[in-house]
């Protein structure tokens, strides 16, 4: 694949990261064709550079049998790949040294490849590849299982979570893929379960991060923001009730007067995690004052003080 301008650069990625990390422990790629162990944890990617550049490895992983996966999406065969899988080698030698005793290089190909050579010769060297194409699953029978499942409010299990964010890449040309992205978004919406929602739209922006455009990552972005920012209210709230809850079960002989500004201190402590909360995942000043609009009933006016205040 070329490098696409629109690669991740914003100031977000780390939260990507981290979602990324923590939900592809123990998951399988076995439903893209490839026999491997389960994954274990996500290993970084700012290897030492080689060449100034070198396109970035697109996913490295710390397999359950300790071996080290690099993981690479291409849309075309070139001979020029191979050297650059060579290269990711080096750089993981480089950074781990001995203790990358097993280094397997995995491409998997989008709908556009049917065959690739599964090793790289010279004389003094044979790089041997593990691959998978993409064009073997059946994008509508996939869609349509997980839309099904979607709309009967039914979980979905990590093998469908895996289907999920690599859908758009089952799609045969550019144009396709690009259609098949927005409609993968608009489908994880209906995902109930907010981690396995931010999983699923995390992933499909970082495994189609090379095919999309700018404007299509902006909207996967600003929905991976909303949903972010509907888990963090939805944790407040629970945390607003448990407070309430204890308070209630206190002992009656406490004056009110006292308990009605105890409550009313936590309430501004909680406004002000709301808002900061908010503004650092970048949402906008007139966003923050509608929501604290709707969520406390403050009048617009009451709720600008507060956001100028905070």
């Amino acid at each position: 694949m070329e490098k696409n301008k629109s690669e991740i650069t914003y100031h977000n990625k780390d939260v990507l990261s981290k979602i990324m990390a923590e939900n592809f422990k123990e998951k399988s790629l076995k439903v893209y064709g490839i026999d491997v162990p389960k994954i274990k944890q996500i290993l970084p990617t700012n290897l030492p550079a080689i060449q100034v550049n070198e396109m970035r490895i697109d996913n490295l992983f710390l397999l359950e049998d300790g071996s080290v996966a690099i993981i690479d999406y291409e849309s075309s065969v070139k001979w020029e790949n191979y050297l650059k899988y060579l290269n990711y080698v080096v750089r993981i030698l480089e950074r781990y040294g001995q203790e990358a005793k097993h280094i397997r290089m995995i491409v998997i190909y989008t709908a556009d490849v049917e065959h690739a050579a599964d090793e790289f010769h010279v004389d003094c060297l044979t790089l041997r590849l593990e691959q998978a194409y993409l064009r073997k699953i059946d994008s509508k029978s996939v869609r349509s299982g997980l839309e099904k499942k979607l709309e009967n409010g039914m979980s979905l299990s990590d093998d469908e979570m895996m289907q999920f964010i690599i859908l758009p890449l089952t799609y045969k040309g550019k144009e396709a893929k690009k259609e098949a992205v927005k409609d993968a978004v608009h489908l994880a919406k209906k995902i109930t379960d907010k981690e396995k929602q931010m999983f699923v739209l995390s992933g499909i922006l970082v495994f189609a991060d090379k095919i999309i455009d700018s404007s299509t990552a902006k909207y996967i972005k600003e929905v991976i923001r909303m949903t972010q920012v509907a888990q963090m209210l939805l944790e407040e709230g629970r945390e607003e009730g448990r407070v309430e809850g204890r308070e209630e079960g206190r002992a009656e002989g406490r004056k009110e007067g006292r308990e009605e500004g105890k409550t009313e201190g936590r309430k501004e402590e909680r406004i002000k995690v709301l808002i900061d909360s908010l503004r650092s995942f970048a949402i906008p000043e007139e966003q923050i004052i509608s929501k604290l609009v709707e969520k406390y009933q403050f009048t617009k006016d009451e709720a600008k003080v507060f956001v100028k205040n905070f």
